[in-house]
């Protein structure tokens, strides 16, 4: 079990997956507006922990300036459904609880991942 939750872990990789879902296709620049507070550096080291795994693939555009983006391999779509029980699980938090997890939360939209929302 810790094995398959070190591909999960770290601050930023489930906010990094949940802007791909959906097969959405995204350069790195749009990854970085899109989530606040990642530094450059560390969205690298996610990215290319999470394409080690093989749960995110990158696409290379040789041009000038170069352009790289990011998707999700077929292995990691298949995690929506798993991510969509989470957000249903907060969804039922107590609600002082839930106004903290979901209710606050910056860019929060009530819809599943496989809608292409979270």
């Amino acid at each position: 079990m810790q094995n398959v939750l070190r591909v999960l872990e770290g601050r930023w990789k489930l906010v990094i997956l949940f802007q791909l879902f959906g097969g959405k296709v995204r350069r790195f620049s749009d990854l970085e507006r899109a989530i606040p507070g990642i530094s450059q550096k560390m969205l690298i080291q996610q990215l290319r922990q999470l394409e080690n795994d093989g749960v995110v693939g990158r696409i290379v555009h040789h041009q000038v300036p170069p352009k790289v983006e990011y998707h999700l391999t077929e292995w990691g779509q298949s995690l929506c459904p798993a991510l969509d029980a989470l957000l249903i699980w907060a969804e039922g938090a107590p609600a002082g609880i839930r106004s903290r997890l979901i209710d606050d939360a910056p860019g929060y939209e009530a819809q599943s991942t496989e809608a292409g929302g979270a």
